[in-house]
C-alpha cells in the first residue's frame, strides 16, 4: 500500500491514528521518511515551508481545511500534484448552524435584548417575518450553496452571489463582478463565505457596505483578508450598519488591542465557525485516496488558477 504523511502541527498523531483505524495496513507516518523513500500522500494542515516539494512520489496533497492560500503560496506544492481541499458533510453542517444561528439572532433582536438587559431596559424593538428581509450569501460553492438554501428555507429573501452562476433552489443567484452591486443592492443581512484570492481581497469594503440597507448586518466566516477593517468601523460608526459577527481576521488569533475586541457592534468568534470535525473528515480523506486509486475523478480539486 502506498505511504501517507501527515503534517498537522501538534495534531498530526492525532489525525494519524484516526486515519490508522479507519485504513487498517496502511502505513501511516507523522515525520516526512529519509532519502528517497516515496510518500504518495500528504495530510496537511499548515506544513512547514519546503516540506511537501521535497518528498518523493508525492501524488495527491489532501488538506484538512477548506482554504489553501497558504498551501497555493510559494509553490509549496509540486506542479501537477492535486491539492483537495476539506469540504466534508461535518464542515458543511457546522457552516450551516453558525451563519444560521447569527442572522436569526439579529433579525430576532437577540443580540440588542441582551444588551437592553444588561442595564435591566425593557426595550421591544420592531420585529418582522423572514420572508421581510433580504440576505446575500457570497460563494455558492460546497459551503456557500448549502448555507443559502437553508436561508431560503427559513423564509428569507435569499440572494447568493458566485464568480460563476450556480443554481441553488429557492434562491436568487448572481455572477461575477457585473453583478456584485445588485446582488448587495438593499439586502439587509450581507454573508460572506468567500475564499481568499487576489479577487476577494478588501471586497467588503465601504463600497460595498453603502449598497445595502441602512441597518444592515454583515457576517464574515469566509476570510479576514476580504474585509476592509476601517471600513467596517466607520459604517458601523455612522449608523449604516447595524451590526457584524466575525469569526475570521487578517491576524490570527486577533491582536490585543485590535478595535473589533471592544466595539459594541461587533461579535468576535475564534475562527470555529466550521471547524474540521475528525468522524466526517478522516471519512472524506479516506473517500479521496479511494477515489484516486481506483482512478476515479476526486472531488474537491483546488484550481490554482482561481485560488481556491
Amino acid at each position: 500500500m502506498k505511504t501517507l504523511l501527515v503534517a498537522a502541527d501538534s495534531e498530526s498523531e492525532f489525525w494519524a491514528e484516526k486515519i490508522r483505524a479507519a485504513m487498517p495496513g496502511r502505513d501511516v507516518l507523522t515525520s516526512a521518511p529519509g532519502g528517497e523513500a516515496p510518500v504518495a500522500y500528504a495530510v496537511v494542515d499548515h506544513p512547514l515551508a519546503g516540506l511537501l516539494r521535497r518528498l518523493a512520489g508525492l501524488e495527491v496533497v489532501l488538506s484538512l481545511n477548506a482554504g489553501v492560500e497558504h498551501l497555493l503560496a510559494g509553490d509549496e506544492v509540486p506542479d501537477g500534484v492535486p491539492i483537495v481541499r476539506m469540504a466534508d458533510d461535518g464542515m458543511r453542517e457546522g457552516m450551516i448552524e453558525w451563519v444560521t444561528a447569527h442572522v436569526l439572532a439579529w433579525h430576532r433582536h437577540l443580540f440588542a435584548y441582551r444588551a437592553a438587559q444588561m442595564e435591566r431596559r425593557w426595550v421591544q424593538a420592531p420585529e418582522a417575518l423572514a420572508r421581510e428581509r433580504t440576505v446575500t450569501v457570497l460563494g455558492a460553492g460546497a459551503l456557500g450553496a448549502p448555507v443559502a438554501a437553508m436561508l431560503a428555507a427559513l423564509g428569507f429573501e435569499t440572494r447568493a452571489w458566485s464568480r460563476a452562476r450556480r443554481d441553488i433552489a429557492g434562491v436568487k443567484t448572481f455572477a461575477g463582478p457585473s453583478e456584485f452591486g445588485a446582488a448587495l443592492q438593499g439586502a439587509d443581512i450581507l454573508v460572506s463565505l468567500l475564499p481568499s484570492t487576489a479577487e476577494t481581497e478588501n471586497l467588503l469594503d465601504g463600497a460595498a457596505f453603502a449598497q445595502l440597507s441602512r441597518g444592515a448586518f454583515v457576517v464574515n466566516a469566509g476570510r479576514g483578508r476580504q474585509l476592509a477593517d476601517a471600513d467596517l468601523i466607520a459604517a458601523l460608526d455612522a449608523g449604516h450598519l447595524g451590526g457584524a459577527a466575525l469569526d475570521v481576521f487578517r491576524e490570527e488569533p486577533l491582536p490585543a488591542d485590535h478595535p473589533f475586541w471592544t466595539h459594541p457592534a461587533i461579535l468576535v468568534s475564534p475562527h470555529v465557525a466550521a471547524p474540521t470535525q475528525p468522524r466526517t473528515a478522516v471519512a472524506a480523506l479516506v473517500e479521496t485516496i479511494r477515489r484516486h486509486e481506483h482512478g476515479e475523478p476526486l472531488l474537491h480539486v483546488v484550481d490554482r488558477r482561481l485560488g481556491y
